[in-house]
């Protein structure tokens, strides 16, 4: 072994290197491997796997013996059987191979190489961890193992004595049985006996197993060039050396394997779990866990706890929604808009200069419909009750992961925390510890630190003003296309033709740029996506932690500005400067600002919500669907008709469609836009909760399905929480409170309708002599004198408007003729002060509450906290008492052993 593995190596230094610099092992973890196995150099000769003929057991899980379970799969495609001429490229890629496999069996993995009987060149080779190479990583990556069963857990119902109502909704024991809960603790080889180890070949589960080989496979050279390794399959993969790497399924999913040791799990999950029949069923979140691993599992469980709160905000939205829907017949400024007395008369000034027409109000009219029931003070209490309701949300769900934690034994999760090995593969410069004072490697000094900072942030800002740039020119297309529409849909003065009814020149313009902004918003995700990814493995974070949290707050970042800067704009900034017909404000010094309707610019919201959320909501089911199931379709239609046998397992896997590291992210990521829909702008459409919740359900199910029937299995990860994900979703729950606020001020109008009925629609402002919202258009649309209008701003000239010599628009100004004129007058005073009290009184009613729920909930339950110290307290105790046992047995054994040596030595001086 020693001179053929250096032989090997010396020939692959004199290669040209085609690929990036690999990985630095981690000394210590080299060191711990070579004291458990024997230096590398010592073993008898270059080993590769030996090609065996496949059993003809398809849902066979072990090597050809029956005995070795198979933990790990790796393919590549034969050299010698490849159509290419690119020899030296095809030779170079098998001596890597053939190092990386011999340094593998000298790690004490076990291999067994099999051909395709599909694909002639494909190989497949299994790998199987003896059970002294399970032991030893496991110590090294301080794996939880069982050390007695459990009899704490005592998991009670939420329902009492009422169980019996949901049991229809809970997962059937009789078919997933729940699992046998242990006292764990960080496994250690000298204290073996103290663990519950009754059967050594299921002490490991195939999750625990997979996840120990992956850390050895990440962690195994291939290469030296200039005394630096490279090492790890992920590399190998990626530059095609191997074609693929993945645990196993433990059986097909949509029937039981005939293996009666196969536990037959994919089969459950996609019965009770995936299948569209379990749709109302909960989650088999246990069996998730165990199956695919506490990440995965935690995320299936945070979105279910979503999906419940959900259905209260749903039951909420619905309510104010009907509330309006109903009430919307008896609002008062919707029918003075529609009225032929008055909206009919009441003539309007163009919108744009030149090209726009007068117009009459009364052709909003369906959208003033539209827009009560929406604009209604359900919307208010619905945008109170959202606040309160996402701080109960966060808090709960802190008081549930904390229960997961426990019952998944991840409380301490921290400390088995290990570096990435792309990060150690850098680790060439040579720093002193501040805290240990001794030597450690470091990819980059701190200098270069700083630079790549500052290049990343530059790389961030810069397309974050690429997205901003991309909604200023919807903003230019917004301004030019209205003048368009405006100058086309008319086709007479009456408001009464079907298409100028339901039409309007802003309605036309809303749903063309709704959308144009939706293809825009996905061309940019797909884009950014590689270039975050790039910027971050630029980064190098040390741990997969650091690298997700980075990519997180990146990619989060940017889909914040690229999903909610249209809606902003439309809340906050469309018709909030545009002056007054005669003096009106120009954006670039050439497009007039857009005015929103007379009712503002709410409905627009709405439309803008709803497109943006259903669009994103089919294409991602398209994306996640659609697209995995006709590639695996593909995949079979080119596959069965060379099929002269039944495939083996790792074949059928090999044809299933590859999850990546990042598959949970975009799930995170698509969750948490949504989230932000659902908060931040529910006070414009109260309905984005049930949409919501019915993509929710459909979400779970798909997620479910994809992950159990469309690819391959997952390594299982540990993690003790959703990550980054929880102070992003509590930072947007701040800011919704500010921006549901700053809608029912700014946006609607509500707040100009009550400032009227209180104060305007009575002495000394109005001349009724009781509260009402009778007269609110007419008091609230000010005149504008058309022989005011300069030469660049004068409206379309149209038939008989020669009889009329003013025009309305909508602001809060003094008429042509007063002392002030087209000043702002009293009213809009009033406004505004009325809207800056709202906005400070509503988010310090919310912001308290919040704060007492906060305070008022702790994050960790008692009984939580009481099991926790209970476990740790037994825990030790019980690794206590066998240590002491162990030391009086010792102690005993030398006792006896000195009485019989002193026994000895006196006995024949006394004879």
């Amino acid at each position: 072994m020693q001179m053929m593995t250096r032989d090997v190596l010396l020939e692959m230094d004199q290669e040209e290197e085609d690929d990036d610099d690999g990985d630095i092992v981690l000394e210590n973890l080299e060191q711990t491997v070579v004291s458990s196995f024997g230096a590398l150099e010592s073993q008898p000769d270059f080993q590769t796997p030996e090609f065996e003929e496949f059993n003809g057991k398809p849902d066979s899980l072990f090597f050809n013996d029956g005995q070795r379970r198979i933990d790990f799969v790796l393919v590549y495609e034969d050299e010698s059987r490849k159509e290419t001429n690119k020899k030296g490229s095809n030779e170079k890629q098998r001596r890597k191979r053939r190092a990386y496999e011999s340094n593998l069996i000298c790690g004490g993995l076990q291999l067994e190489a099999t051909r395709s009987i599909l694909d002639d060149k494909l190989v497949f080779v299994k790998v199987h961890a003896p059970w002294e190479v399970l032991c030893t990583y496991a110590e090294i990556m301080h794996i939880k193992l069982p050390l007695k069963p459990n009899d704490l857990k005592t998991r009670t119902s939420a329902f009492g004595n009422f169980t019996w109502f949901t049991k229809v909704l809970q997962v059937d024991e009789s078919i997933i049985k729940p699992e046998q809960e242990f006292f764990t603790a960080p496994f250690e080889k000298n204290r073996m006996n103290d663990f519950y180890i009754q059967d050594r070949d299921t002490f490991f589960n195939p999750a625990t197993r997979s996840r120990i080989v992956y850390f050895i496979l990440c962690r195994i050279k291939y290469q030296v060039r200039d005394n630096v390794k490279k090492f790890g399959i992920n590399k190998l993969v990626s530059s095609g050396i191997y074609k693929a790497a993945f645990p196993l399924h433990d059986c097909n999913f949509s029937h039981k394997s005939e293996d009666l040791s196969c536990p037959n799990e994919r089969y459950l999950l996609y019965r009770e779990w995936a299948h569209p029949r379990s749709i109302y069923k909960k989650q088999p979140l246990d069996l998730i866990r165990k199956y695919y691993g506490e990440k995965i599992g935690i995320y299936f469980a945070w979105l279910g706890y979503y999906t419940q709160m959900l259905l209260l905000a749903a039951v909420v939205g619905v309510a104010c929604f009907l509330y309006g829907y109903v009430n919307q017949n008896n609002c008062t400024w919707s029918k003075e808009v529609c009225h032929p007395d008055i909206g009919g008369k009441i003539i309007m000034c163009p919108q744009c200069d030149r090209l726009c027409p007068f117009w009459k109000l009364n052709i909003t009219c369906e959208s003033s419909k539209k827009l009560c029931i929406f604009d209604s003070f359900g919307t208010l209490v619905f945008a109170v009750f959202m606040g309160v309701w996402v701080t109960l949300f966060l808090e709960f769900w802190k008081r549930r992961q904390a229960e997961l934690e426990y019952e998944w034994d991840t409380v301490e999760l921290q400390q088995e925390e290990q570096a990435r090995p792309e990060y150690e593969a850098r680790c060439t410069h040579v720093v002193i510890n501040e805290i240990t004072q001794e030597e450690e490697r470091v990819p980059f000094t701190t200098w270069g630190k700083c630079i790549r900072i500052t290049l990343c942030a530059s790389a961030v800002l810069f397309w974050i003003l690429l997205i901003i740039a991309s909604v200023i020119g919807i903003i230019v297309y917004r301004l030019s296309v209205f003048i368009v529409f405006s100058a086309k849909l008319p086709k007479n003065f009456n408001g009464t033709d079907p298409i100028q009814k339901y039409l309007t020149p802003q309605t036309a313009t809303s749903i063309t740029a709704s959308l144009i902004s939706f293809i825009i918003i996905m061309i940019l995700n797909t884009i950014y996506e590689k270039v975050a990814i790039m910027i971050t493995n630029f980064e190098l974070p040390r741990t997969q932690t650091d690298y997700e949290n980075s990519l997180t707050m990146k990619m989060f970042l940017f889909q914040f500005v690229n999903y909610y800067s249209s809606c902003f704009y439309i809340a906050f900034f469309k018709g909030k400067f545009v002056g007054y017909p005669g003096d009106p404000v120009y954006w670039l010094g050439k497009y007039r600002n857009e005015e929103c309707d007379p009712g503002g610019c709410l409905l627009e919201l709405t439309t803008q919500l709803t497109i943006i959320m259903g669009g994103k909501a089919i294409w991602n089911n398209i994306q996640e669907v659609l697209l995995p199931w006709v590639k695996n379709l593909i995949g079979r239609c080119r596959t069965v008709s060379r099929a002269e046998k039944i495939a083996p397992r790792w074949e059928q896997d090999y044809h299933l469609q590859p999850m990546g590291k990042l598959g949970l992210f975009y799930e995170y990521l698509e969750m948490i836009i949504q989230f932000g829909f659902v908060t931040l702008f529910v006070a414009s459409f109260p309905l984005a909760p049930l949409l919501a919740l019915v993509n929710n359900i459909l979400e779970i199910r798909v997620d479910a399905w994809k992950m159990t029937t469309q690819y391959r299995r997952m390594v299982p990860e540990k993690a003790q929480d959703i990550g980054a994900w929880q102070p992003i979703m509590q930072g947007i729950a701040i800011l919704a409170v500010v921006t549901n606020a700053m809608i029912i001020a700014f946006t609607s109008d509500m707040i100009p309708r009550l400032v009227y009925y209180w104060s305007f629609s009575v002495p000394p402002y109005g001349d009724h002599t009781h509260y009402t919202m009778e007269g609110y258009i007419n008091n609230t649309l000010s005149y504008f004198n058309i022989a005011d209008f300069k030469n660049r701003s004068k409206g379309n000239p149209y038939s008989g408007l020669e009889k009329h010599t003013t025009c309305r628009y909508r602001d809060f100004r003094y008429p042509p003729g007063h002392p002030q004129e087209y000043k702002h007058n009293i009213y809009y005073w009033h406004v505004i002060a009325a809207k800056l009290a709202f906005i400070i009184v509503m988010e310090h009613i919310i912001y308290s509450v919040k704060f007492f729920i906060s305070y008022a909930i702790p994050d960790v339950s008692k009984s939580t906290k009481s099991k926790i110290k209970r476990e740790k307290y037994l825990t030790q105790k019980l690794l206590h008492e066998n240590h002491l046992k162990d030391v009086t047995k010792n102690m005993g054994v030398i006792a006896e052993r000195m009485v019989e040596v002193v026994d000895n030595n006196l006995r024949p001086k006394l004879e």
